[in-house]
């Protein structure tokens, strides 16, 4: 009976080696597969965590160009308001400056109509150098003035429009 006990035990013990072999191996691949799946989760993870870089770059880099479109558009803004304040300014100079002109034309005009003498029953050159120029004694000037209109300065007619030169003798 010793002797069964002996194999018995020499069995029990080559059993129990194999089954530790088996187990070990199994264990090993187990740790093996363990590992290489720890490895691709790493490498998943890396991956991950390179997208999520890139699309933070990403949005960094849209922000900024969103900030910079808008400065730009707060430039164009200003640069609208200051062209047409400028336009709006040379509108009025150009308005004053016809304004201006409108007067002085005007002013000519009325100067002109003062300047052209009509006529009228009992007037004599001197007496028209006299009433328009102050002295009847630059009766000449006002003959020189139309000596196309008046051949003989002692014979001048009604209705008749003599220029009167200026007044600044």
């Amino acid at each position: 009976m010793a002797k069964d006990k002996k194999e018995d035990k020499e069995k029990k013990g080559l059993l129990d080696r194999a089954i530790n072999a088996v187990t070990g191996r199994d264990e090993k691949q187990a740790a093996e597969e363990a590992e290489r799946e720890a490895k691709v989760a790493r490498a998943e993870a890396a991956r991950i965590e390179r997208q999520k870089q890139a699309r933070e770059r990403e949005a960094e880099a849209a922000e900024k160009k969103a900030s910079e479109a808008e400065e730009k558009a707060k430039e164009a803004e200003k640069e609208a308001a200051r062209a047409k304040a400028e336009l709006a300014q040379m509108k009025r100079a150009e308005a004053i400056e016809r304004s201006k002109k409108a007067r002085e034309e005007q002013k000519k005009a009325e100067e002109a109509k003062k300047r052209v003498y009509v006529v009228k029953s009992g007037d004599s050159l001197s007496k028209i150098a006299r009433d328009m120029l102050g002295d009847a004694s630059r009766w000449p000037e006002i003959f020189e003035a139309n000596k196309d209109k008046i051949k003989d300065p002692n014979l001048i007619h009604v209705g008749q429009e003599l220029t009167i030169p200026s007044d600044e003798n």
